[in-house]
């Protein structure tokens, strides 16, 4: 709760990145005026995608030594990396919310099966606070952690948008959420596999 108090009160970050989501959303509609429905669906998973690298990727990245070791004096390792996640992917679900209700008011909703769009939606924000976090911590480790950061997240947010586009495109369908249950089921799969891999992990890079 801690870690979470002090990210929330950094609120012109929140309004950055809120400001950043509507900049994207905006010069969609200025591009398209119109859009077919796989193109809406497409342009909205890379609006969230894009959101996110700014919203949770920089989550270790910018804070300080001195803060790093101030936290290691409050609280475990693996409470420090839950912390993050949980934060992250409160903004990540909000976010996506917002974006999908400012995509609807500029461009319409094409989607038929609300329940199959709605859980990718979820569990696509919380893989990408989950993802992003863990990454973001082992490149703060390291020089370069820019690039260390677009390279490590790459191999495994390509499956995940793989699953998600897969999912919302047969959401435009009209198939329902049984037709869609496994995909759901493997990526609520993996963002489990990607907490268990982060606690295992992070206190490793913790130490250092």
């Amino acid at each position: 709760m801690r870690e979470l108090r002090s990210e929330w009160r950094n609120k012109y970050a929140m309004s950055g990145i809120l400001l950043y989501l509507l900049s994207i959303i905006f010069l969609i509609t200025f591009t398209f005026e119109e859009t077919d429905d796989r193109t809406w669906m497409v342009l909205y998973w890379i609006a969230i995608l894009f959101t996110s690298v700014n919203a949770v990727a920089k989550s270790f990245l910018q804070e300080s030594e001195g803060r790093q070791y101030y936290f290691y004096t409050l609280a475990s390792p693996q409470h420090i990396i839950l912390a993050k996640m949980a934060y992250n992917a409160v903004v990540m679900v909000v976010m996506s919310g917002l974006a999908l209700l400012f995509y609807i008011a500029t461009q319409g909703y094409p989607v038929e099966d609300d329940a199959s769009f709605l859980l990718a939606m979820l569990l696509g924000a919380l893989a990408f606070a989950s993802t992003f976090s863990m990454i973001s911590a082992v490149a703060s480790r390291a020089a370069n952690n820019g690039t260390l950061t677009a390279i490590l997240s790459f191999p495994i947010l390509l499956p995940v948008m793989r699953i998600l586009i897969r999912v919302s495109l047969l959401a435009l369908t009209g198939q329902n959420l049984a037709m869609n249950a496994q995909d759901l089921l493997y990526l609520a799969a993996l963002n489990i596999f990607i907490v268990v891999l982060a606690l295992i992990l992070f206190p490793y890079l913790w130490r250092d």
